[in-house]
């Protein structure tokens, strides 16, 4: 009789895994204790000394990690992103992850951490998942501060004329709950502020938390946070921070939160969990504080970017190197056969079954990812993340074909094996760093008219063959041309599960028509947000929400969180 060994869950992995004290993590990294300032024993953020100290060290290499368009079977690419950062540091270089933190909303609902999982998990997960450090709260505390602001400056006579009706900025909570979409505030009489129609974001959709991970120090925070447009006049004119004056609180509510947090992986190799933007809605990467601290520090950083490359690497390679002043080496493109399969037209109750001829099928939809990668002139390895119900048939299909289309590629079994599942992909990371040198290009020029840079975006990166633009939107792009905005790069608002605005439109669509309904000024970030599809700024819990499962024991260890 066959028994099955129970796999153990990622929180029982980590509670079980043996941390080293944060200032050991930070000696490793040339840091002594007045560079690190302590959140208890395995967590701390560096010093603002620190980051100048560093400042003038020579640049690591940045590696991004991307992957193929997602799907509910999972791809795990965060999870190679720590596997990945792993397999270095056992080969001896001198490597720090640098990733995201976790939002609540998705946390709670269903989506899960952003901490890995199995063997290639970031550390203290617990606290990483649930509040960390307090950087998310600080920046729900700064947006309904503003919004505070706004709504007392027209109780207190509205000097800058602002249109009650024309107020743009909302206010945030970072979990999900759709009964805050569209609220009604300022009812009950003079003395309760003025009666008009408002809405809740959840936090990671927040300008502010943009501003964060794009912001390049406090001056530039500052700065940043003073352009962000809250309203327009009743001239249709746009009022911002700086307008009101209020730059300076919003930036001191923030003064902890923008300094990087470090921790580390179950291998003890360093991380930097730094900023979280939707990935939908803003740029999805973590902050370029972070990553530059990282590449400072070290020889080689291993981040990564939000869902498959038509958003988060696109936004990347558009939006966060531009402000950042650097270009990613090589590209690592994350596949699994489970979702190729998907892609490929199974159901995710069909996955576990072997079907070579939906894997060939769905295969399109990662040589579109890779054709997208190439086009910005970054070399790539395409990383095969091995799930059990994958048979030999299967995987060797694949491989096979990688070969034939002459992609570098490794098989990845991080989250059985930790780095050690991870050496072939490093190994052939470096290979790929040998021989190929970045010629990063991006596709569109920022001197570029906006319906010409969307319409870039959609053509190169998601093989589409054309856009159509609302009334609302060919006005908008007027307006905001005529506000100076016309030179920023565009941040597509997408569905991640395809390449199309359509999520049931899986592997490679073509001739499909990108529909753009409205445009959503992010000055402060410092970029246009394009509105498709019905992408939500504030999700819905599911009917079973992960919530349901979490709880603690009575020795304080958290319960269920995944």
């Amino acid at each position: 009789m066959t028994t099955h060994m129970r796999i153990k869950s990622d929180i029982e992995i980590a509670q079980t895994s043996q941390m080293k004290p944060i200032v050991e993590i930070a000696a490793n990294l040339g840091l002594g204790e007045d560079d690190i300032e302590l959140f208890g024993k395995y967590k701390a953020k560096l010093s603002n000394q620190a980051l100048k100290k560093v400042h003038t060290n020579k640049n690591g290499k940045v590696i991004l990690v991307t992957s193929i368009n997602p799907t509910p079977a999972g791809e795990g690419k965060s999870t190679v992103t720590v596997g990945l950062g792993d397999a270095l540091h056992a080969l001896g270089e001198k490597v720090i992850i640098a990733m995201r933190e976790p939002s609540l909303g998705p946390t709670m609902g269903m989506k899960g951490g952003a901490t890995g999982g199995g063997n290639a998990q970031v550390l203290p997960m617990e606290d990483i998942n649930l509040h960390f450090t307090g950087d998310i709260h600080a920046i729900t505390s700064a947006n309904n501060a503003l919004a505070a602001l706004i709504d007392n400056h027209l109780q207190q006579g509205n000097e800058l004329k602002i249109d009650q009706r024309r107020i743009v900025w909302k206010r945030a909570l970072d979990l999900n709950d759709r009964a805050l979409r569209h609220v009604l505030i300022g009812l009950g009489g003079p003395l309760q502020g003025v009666p008009r129609e408002d809405g809740f974001d959840i936090t990671v959709a927040s300008e502010i938390m943009a501003v964060l991970c794009l912001a390049t120090d406090i001056h530039d925070l500052k700065k940043r946070l003073s352009k962000m447009v809250v309203a327009y006049n009743v001239q249709k004119q746009p009022v911002t921070v700086g307008d009101l004056g209020v730059a300076g609180v919003l930036a001191l509510l923030l003064k902890e939160a923008i300094k990087p947090n470090l921790v580390q992986t179950i291998e003890h190799t360093p991380a930097l969990i730094h900023g979280g933007p939707f990935a939908n809605i803003a740029h999805g990467c973590n902050s370029i504080i972070a990553t530059t601290a990282a590449a400072k520090l070290a020889d080689y950083v291993i981040t990564e970017a939000g869902f498959g490359a038509d958003l988060g690497a696109e936004k990347f390679l558009h939006i966060k190197t531009r402000s950042a002043g650097f270009e990613p080496e090589a590209v690592v493109i994350v596949a699994t056969i489970r979702a190729l399969k998907m892609h490929g037209g199974l159901q995710k109750s069909e996955l576990n079954d072997e079907n070579v001829e939906a894997l060939i099928a769905g295969l399109a939809n990662l040589k579109k990812h890779v054709e997208t990668i190439t086009s910005f002139g970054l070399p790539f390895v395409v990383a095969i993340n091995r799930f059990v119900s994958d048979s030999d048939a299967e995987i060797n299909t694949l491989l096979s074909y990688c070969d034939g289309q002459n992609y570098p590629v490794a098989l990845t079994e991080v989250w059985e094996k930790g780095g050690e599942g991870g050496i072939e992909l490093a190994q052939t990371l470096l290979k790929v760093l040998d021989k190929n040198e970045s010629s990063f290009q991006p596709l569109y020029l920022l001197s570029d008219p906006i319906n010409v840079k969307i319409r870039t975006i959609v053509q190169k990166v998601y093989g589409g063959k054309d856009v159509e633009f609302s009334t609302k939107a060919q006005n908008q792009m007027k307006e905001f041309e005529s506000y100076g905005w016309g030179d920023l790069p565009i941040c597509m608002a997408k569905t991640q599960y395809s390449l199309s605005d359509d999520p049931k439109k899986l592997g490679r669509p073509t001739d499909f028509i990108i529909q753009v309904r409205e445009l959503k000024p992010s000055i402060g970030a410092g970029f246009i947000v394009a509105l498709t599809g019905d992408v939500m700024t504030m999700p819905g819990l599911p009917k079973k929400p992960a919530a349901l499962n979490m709880d603690i024991d009575d020795n304080g260890n958290a319960v269920g969180l995944f």
